[in-house]
C-alpha cells in the first residue's frame, strides 16, 4: 500500500471504518487515549485541539464519535505528524482533521491558532529525568516529560481555549495534586474527576480530569470506571466505549 512504510502497520479502529497508521515497534496508543476521547464532551460544530497527539488516535476517535466541525492535532515529533497526515488521507478526512508539527511550549504559535471549544491531552506521565536513557527516543518523549512539563501543557491549553472552553486530560492518579494545583494556578478550574480502576478490587491507575477556562469553583466526582469485571472480562462500560456492546 502506497501510504504504508515497511516498519508501519495500519490498524482498524473498529469505529465507522476508521484506520490509523502506527509504527510496529514504537509507542502505540493504549486504552488511555480511547478513554480520554470518550470522556471529552464534544458537541456538534465544536472545534477541538488535541495536544501531544502522537499519531493522531484521539482526533480520529473524536471524529468518529462526535460531530465536531474541526479537529487539530499538535505534535512535536515530525515523524508522527507525517504518519498522522497519511492517516487523514486514507480515511478521506481532510475536511475535518488536520495535524500541525509544533512545540506546545511556543505560546506565540499557540496564540496564532483558531481558538478551541475543547482541548484534549494525553501528556507524558513521568517526570523528566525519571530513568531516561536516551532523550531522543520516541517512546521516552511520549512517556516522560522530556519535551514538555505538565505546566507547559496547561499553559498551552489556556492559550488556545476559548472563554469558558474545556480542557480534558488523562493522567496518573499520583499526579492529581499537581494537575489540580497547576490548573487553578493558570485559571483553568477543575470541574470533573473520574478515576479508572483495573477492577473493583484494585486502586485506580488512570485519572480523567475536566477543567474550564475561567470557570467558577465547583468540583464533581464521577462514579469510578472499572476496566474489567470480577470475572476478568471487560466491563460493560468498556465494551460500550469500544463499540462492542450488543
Amino acid at each position: 500500500m502506497e501510504y504504508l512504510m515497511e516498519d508501519e502497520t495500519i490498524d482498524d479502529l473498529q469505529l465507522k471504518g476508521l484506520k490509523l497508521i502506527q509504527k510496529k515497534d514504537a509507542f502505540r496508543f493504549g486504552i488511555d487515549a480511547v478513554l480520554l476521547a470518550n470522556f471529552a464532551k464534544v458537541k456538534k460544530g465544536m472545534r477541538v485541539i488535541d495536544l501531544c497527539t502522537g499519531t493522531g488516535i484521539i482526533p480520529f476517535v473524536i471524529s468518529g464519535k462526535t460531530q465536531a466541525s474541526n479537529i487539530t492535532g499538535i505534535e512535536i515529533q515530525e515523524e508522527f505528524v507525517e504518519m498522522a497526515k497519511r492517516s487523514v488521507t486514507i480515511n478521506s478526512m481532510e475536511d475535518r482533521i488536520d495535524f500541525l508539527h509544533g512545540d506546545l511550549k511556543d505560546i506565540k504559535l499557540m496564540k496564532t491558532l483558531e481558538k478551541a471549544h475543547v482541548v484534549t491531552v494525553n501528556p507524558p506521565y513521568k517526570l523528566g529525568g525519571a530513568g531516561i536513557l536516551n532523550p531522543k527516543d520516541k517512546t521516552a518523549i511520549a512517556r516522560h516529560e522530556v519535551c514538555c512539563s505538565l505546566e507547559d501543557v496547561i499553559l498551552a491549553s489556556r492559550a488556545i481555549l476559548r472563554d469558558n472552553g474545556r480542557l480534558y486530560m488523562v493522567h496518573r492518579p499520583e499526579r492529581l495534586a499537581d494537575i489540580l494545583c497547576l490548573m487553578r494556578k493558570h485559571k483553568i478550574e477543575p470541574k470533573v474527576i473520574r478515576m479508572v480502576h483495573p477492577n473493583s478490587k484494585k486502586p485506580p491507575n488512570i485519572v480523567l480530569v475536566e477543567g474550564q477556562r475561567d470557570g467558577g469553583s465547583f468540583l464533581k466526582w464521577e462514579a469510578p470506571l472499572y476496566v474489567y469485571n470480577n470475572e476478568g472480562e471487560f466491563s460493560e462500560e468498556i465494551n460500550r466505549i469500544y463499540g462492542r456492546d450488543k
